[in-house]
């Protein structure tokens, strides 16, 4: 699933090209991934609005109008996309949605598995698209200082990983950039949160934002699926230490890199150098 790094590349790179574009067209050819409203209120809503620009909220990608404060709300999911491309004859097989502009232009939702999701909402019914009105704290933001994060902390019982992941603690982390955190700050996967010391959550706290910042610089993480609005591949998956990496020789010891199952999570350590 794209993580907060890849969403914001993609996001940084529509909103160079489609800010001041008009859709003209939308065709919708599979409407399961259409959220809310339905199939034709969400084609009728959609066409005739001027994009002014895109912003990022956790894993979803926030289209705003001009002259509206409706917008449309994207998550990709597992295998979403969104491809910026001059207009084909021919769709491609996954492609579910098109938005047609000006300049023989199309934007492509294209999701081979179905599960993303778009939305057209406003103000008013922000809840129906998807878990955007319930998501945590921005981990890259101002917001979230050292002091917020101890506080946030405090009591959790659960372990650490699939806290990271929780969507509603902390947005837009997953199981990439939560493998790799850890890795970096030293902590298993599987540690109790509550039995964190405070060396430890500094430096969990100080490698969630390097971790993230630096596969926005390198513009995400290709390990399945993922390219960017224009089709190419991210560069972070050849500066992952652990995820996807089982078996392989950890990069600070030579041990062997484990995976586990936490709690229903996938997560990726060395048990030499994590604990």
């Amino acid at each position: 699933m794209p993580e907060l790094p890849e969403v914001q590349t993609v996001v940084t790179g529509l909103n160079d090209i489609l800010k001041g574009k008009k859709i003209i067209n939308t065709y919708i050819y599979d409407d399961t991934v259409i959220g809310f409203p339905e199939k034709n209120n969400f084609i009728k809503k959609s066409e005739g609005k001027t994009i002014k620009s895109l912003s990022r909220r956790g894993k979803y990608i926030i289209f705003h109008f001009e002259k509206t404060s409706e917008r449309l709300v994207v998550h990709l999911r597992m295998s979403g996309k969104l491809l910026f491309k001059k207009r084909e004859k021919n769709r491609a097989k996954h492609t579910h949605v098109v938005f047609e502009f000006d300049g023989n232009t199309d934007l492509r939702f294209n999701n081979v598995r179905k599960f993303g999701r778009l939305y057209l909402i406003d103000e008013q019914n922000v809840d129906k698209a998807g878990n955007l009105n319930n998501l945590g704290v921005e981990p890259l933001s101002d917001e979230f200082t050292l002091e917020l994060f101890k506080e946030m902390l405090k009591n959790r019982r659960g372990m650490i990983k699939p806290l990271l992941m929780n969507q509603e603690f902390i947005a837009g982390i997953g199981n990439i950039y939560a493998d790799e955190a850890l890795f970096l700050s030293k902590i298993r996967p599987d540690k109790k949160a509550n039995k964190l010391s405070e060396k430890e959550i500094e430096r969990l706290y100080k490698a969630i934002r390097e971790i993230l910042k630096k596969g926005i610089k390198m513009g995400g993480t290709s390990v399945s699926d993922y390219v960017n609005a224009l089709g190419k591949a991210g560069k972070f998956q050849n500066e992952l230490n652990v995820y996807k990496k089982e078996g392989g020789k950890c990069p600070n010891c030579d041990d062997e890199i484990v995976k586990k199952n936490v709690s229903g999570r996938t997560a990726r350590f060395c048990p030499n150098c994590q604990d």
